[in-house]
C-alpha cells in the first residue's frame, strides 16, 4: 500500500515539473514573438481540444482556415432557373428499376409549303394564299398601354412531360397531373412573366378543364373564357396552350427540340383553324390566320427552328371567340418540363415583338 502511494506521488511530482517546464517554454517564447496572447491562448487550447483523426484530414481546409483566420461560409442558395437554363434543381426519380422506351429527339422544319421562313402543313387544300395574307395587318388593334389584352389559358391543364433527360421514358410513365408545376400551367405562366416583362397587361387562367373528366374540356374552357373576356373587356389576344405527343415505332416517343444560347427548348405547334364552307360558326377566321402567319414568322426570325409547321386545317375549337385566338402546342410529353418552360419564355419574347410592331 506505501509502495503504491509513493508511486502516486512521484506521478504528481512528475506533472508538475513538466508544467513548469512547459510554462517556461511559453515565456521564452513571449520574448521571441509579438504575439504572446495568441500563443497562450494556443497553448490552452492545446489542453483541451481532443485528439484529431489525421487520416481525414484535408490540407487545403488547413490552408484556408490559416490565411483567413476563420471557416469560409458555404452558400447554400440554389441557382435561379434563368441561371440553370430551366434545370431541374433537386434530384429526380429517373425510374431505372423499370422497362424503358426510347425517346427520339427530332427537329421539325422544312415539311409542306414554304412560306416567307417557315412552312406550312395545309391540310384543307383549298389553295389559301398564305403569302398574301401575311403581307396583310393583324386583324386586331394592340394598345400600347397596361390595359390587360392578353388571355393564356389551357383546355387541357393537366398535360404533363418528363422530368429528365436521359433518352427513355419509363414504362409508368402517365403525363398527365394537377401538379402545376409540372403540367401546362407552368409553362403558361412562362409566357406571362415575359409578356409583363415587356410591359403587355396578361391574365392566366389557371383553372383544371381536364379532371376530373375529360370529356367536355372544350365547353368548360370555353365558359373560362367567356369569364375572363365579361371581366377584362380589352381582351384581343387568346392562346389556348397545350403540349403534343408524337408516336414513334416500337413503343418509341419523339420529341421536337431546338436550342437557343446553348440549351435545349421545345418546338411548338402554332394551330390554326378555318370554316370554309362555313359550318362552324367562325367566319373571321382569316383574321386568326394572319395572326398566326405573322406569329410563325417572327418566331423563326428571332430563334430559327422553334416551330414545326404552321397547321392549318378545318376545326374550330374555341378560337371564335376573337380574331386573336390560336392554340399552341409546346413540346410532346416526352419533352422536359424545363424545356417546356424554357420554350413558354422564349414564345412570351415572340408575342411580345408581334404585338409591339403591330399596334
Amino acid at each position: 500500500m506505501l509502495k503504491g502511494r509513493v508511486k502516486s506521488v512521484f506521478c504528481i511530482i512528475l506533472s508538475v515539473c513538466l508544467g513548469v517546464i512547459g510554462v517556461a517554454s511559453v515565456i521564452k517564447r513571449a520574448g521571441q514573438s509579438d504575439n504572446f496572447k495568441q500563443d497562450l491562448t494556443l497553448a490552452a487550447a492545446a489542453f483541451m481540444m481532443p485528439q484529431m483523426h489525421t487520416e481525414n484530414f484535408d490540407e487545403s481546409s488547413e490552408q484556408t482556415l490559416s490565411n483567413s483566420g476563420q471557416q469560409a461560409l458555404v452558400a447554400t442558395s440554389l441557382p435561379s432557373t434563368e441561371d440553370e437554363g430551366f434545370k431541374p434543381s433537386e434530384p429526380v426519380d429517373l425510374h431505372e428499376d423499370e422497362v424503358h422506351f426510347p425517346v427520339i429527339t427530332s427537329q421539325y422544319g422544312e415539311s409542306g409549303v414554304s412560306c416567307s421562313n417557315f412552312y406550312i402543313k395545309d391540310s384543307v387544300g383549298a389553295g389559301t394564299d398564305f403569302r398574301s395574307l401575311l403581307e396583310l395587318p393583324l386583324g386586331f388593334e394592340f394598345e400600347k398601354n397596361q390595359k390587360v389584352q392578353v388571355l393564356i389559358f389551357h383546355t387541357h391543364t393537366t398535360e404533363s412531360y418528363l422530368e429528365y433527360d436521359e433518352g427513355y421514358y419509363h414504362q409508368s410513365f402517365y403525363p398527365r397531373s394537377e401538379d402545376s408545376s409540372k403540367n401546362m400551367v407552368s409553362v403558361g405562366e412562362e409566357i406571362a412573366k415575359s409578356l409583363r416583362a415587356q410591359g403587355i397587361g396578361v391574365v392566366h387562367a389557371t383553372e383544371v378543364h381536364d379532371s376530373p373528366e375529360y370529356t367536355g374540356a372544350y365547353d368548360r374552357s370555353w365558359e373560362t373564357i367567356s369569364k375572363y373576356m365579361e371581366e377584362y373587356p380589352d381582351i384581343k389576344v387568346v392562346l389556348d396552350i397545350h403540349r403534343d405527343s408524337i408516336a414513334g415505332e416500337e413503343g418509341s416517343k419523339v420529341k421536337p427540340t431546338f436550342e437557343v444560347n446553348g440549351k435545349k427548348a421545345a418546338q411548338i405547334m402554332i394551330m390554326a383553324g378555318c370554316d370554309m364552307y362555313g359550318e362552324m360558326g367562325f367566319p373571321d377566321w382569316e383574321y386568326n390566320l394572319r395572326f398566326a402567319l405573322k406569329l410563325q414568322e417572327c418566331a423563326e426570325n428571332m430563334y430559327p427552328g422553334m416551330t414545326r409547321p404552321l397547321y392549318f386545317g378545318n376545326f374550330a375549337y374555341n378560337m371564335p371567340i376573337s380574331r386573336g385566338s390560336l392554340l399552341i402546342e409546346v413540346g410532346t410529353d416526352v419533352n422536359t418540363v424545363y424545356e417546356a418552360q424554357y420554350t413558354g419564355k422564349l414564345l412570351g419574347n415572340v408575342l411580345a415583338r408581334v404585338l409591339q410592331s403591330e399596334g
